[in-house]
């Protein structure tokens, strides 16, 4: 029997998810499989909403690999288990033998009840995951795809509107961005990677997973204001209170997703809120900036290193496939180092683990990721997220006023 494989996206996209799929589609044909995809995720499925993916050549896959977004479409429903069973039942109408699913921690516990499901049923069935989330909260794997260029485009926007907050300091005293994770750090974490020296941007990073102290947070502003006149902090949108209460909740409505979570980010917003406070407590003039999705798509920020991964793991997820092997979650592994220096240059093979390692399962960034103060990364957060950027054109500070060197480089002419 020839093999039918199926490919889904699932969650919230990023700037190179379908490397993934462009990757799989290429390795699956090379395979001997017909390839098809599923419109909106698993929803695909119970419309019988298959998309055939075999007539793309080479050139498409290419422009594919470089396109942001989910080209097939996404979708964060829930199922219960009779669409579960409809799932399974519009597979086997298919002849599918074979089925990846982009997505999360939420995406792979889905792949691996579908997987179980099919097993006690009698259907040969396989099943594997293919790992993406900005987040990087994915278990079982060194970072996931699609993080890489979401920290790449915080990094960048926090160095390059920390210097225009450094040029208008007759102005503005301070601002606060607001970034995306509502359970992790990973994200707040990575916009202090292209910090060069202390007094670089930002300068104060607040995450979920340490309990935030609002009297705390307002001695931490006044004492850098004090010693620079100016004040750049980076707040989690998820960041809580030692109650577990986000910060800033008395201004949402309790509304929620799909899924039964609070949907926090979108009614209510820790920035804002805190932006507020330092206007109040402090009188400092504060803006307030939150990309939001603008980060987690925008093809201008890509990291090469995180697309070529991407690609990497939907080609690996197609070769998994086709050998007959099941219930796996394709992931990467950082070999032999932590980082990656001139020494120790950065390096990663793409290999598989066990899907329920990853099922439903949050990673949280680990302590000794932030300083003790739990202000601001360390070390050996740079060391893990840096090669994960790729190259970054450096940035140049004046090291005279305007008029000296002015001066310096005429004589340097005439000379």
């Amino acid at each position: 029997m020839s093999s039918v494989f199926v490919i889904g996206q699932s969650g919230g996209p990023t700037a190179v998810l379908n490397a993934s799929l462009a990757g799989f589609i290429g390795a699956a044909r090379q395979a001997g499989a017909s390839v098809f995809g599923l419109a909106h995720g698993l929803e695909g499925a119970l419309n019988d909403s298959f998309l055939d993916l075999n007539s793309l050549d080479e050139n498409t896959l290419e422009r594919l690999a470089k396109t942001p977004g989910a080209a097939l479409g996404s979708s964060r429903r829930k199922l219960d288990e009779d669409e579960y069973a409809r799932v399974l039942a519009a597979f086997r109408r298919r002849g599918v033998t074979g089925f990846a699913y982009c997505g999360g921690n939420g995406s792979m516990w889905v792949a691996h009840h579908l997987s179980e499901m099919a097993r006690d049923m009698g259907y040969d069935l396989c099943v594997t995951g293919i790992p993406k989330t900005v987040d990087n909260d994915l278990n079982g794997t060194d970072h996931a795809p699609g993080y890489g260029s979401a920290a790449r485009f915080l990094a960048l926007a926090a160095r390059d509107t920390g210097l225009d907050l450094e040029a208008m300091t007759t102005f503005d005293d301070a601002v606060i961005l607001e970034v995306m994770g509502r359970d992790c750090g990973w994200l707040a974490a990575a916009s202090a990677l292209l910090k060069e020296k202390a007094d670089d941007a930002p300068y104060l990073i607040y995450v979920p997973e340490i309990a935030f102290d609002e009297e705390r947070f307002l001695q931490d502003v006044a004492a850098v204001h004090r010693r620079l006149n100016r004040v750049y902090i980076v707040v989690g949108e998820g960041v809580r209170d030692a109650g577990g209460a986000f910060v800033g909740s008395s201004e949402g409505d309790g509304t929620t997703d799909m899924l039964g979570r609070t949907i926090h980010g979108l009614i209510a917003s820790a920035g804002l809120y805190l932006a507020r406070l330092v206007r109040k407590r402090l009188g400092l003039q504060i803006r307030y900036f939150r990309p939001g999705n603008i980060g987690r798509s925008l093809s201008a920020c890509v990291s090469e290193a995180d697309r070529e991964e991407a690609r990497q793991v939907g080609d690996r997820a197609a070769q998994v496939l086709a050998r007959g092997e099941r219930d796996l979650m394709v992931a990467l592994m950082r070999h032999g180092h932590e980082g990656g220096s001139a020494s120790r240059p950065y390096g990663c093979e793409v290999g598989t683990i066990a899907l329920d390692t990853a099922a439903g399962q949050h990673r949280t960034l680990p302590r000794e990721y932030m300083n003790e103060a739990g202000n601001m990364v360390s070390p050996a957060f740079l060391e893990y997220a840096l090669p994960l950027i790729g190259d970054v054109p450096p940035v140049l500070r004046l090291s005279a006023p305007l008029g000296d060197a002015a001066d310096r480089n005429l004589s340097d002419n005439r000379a």
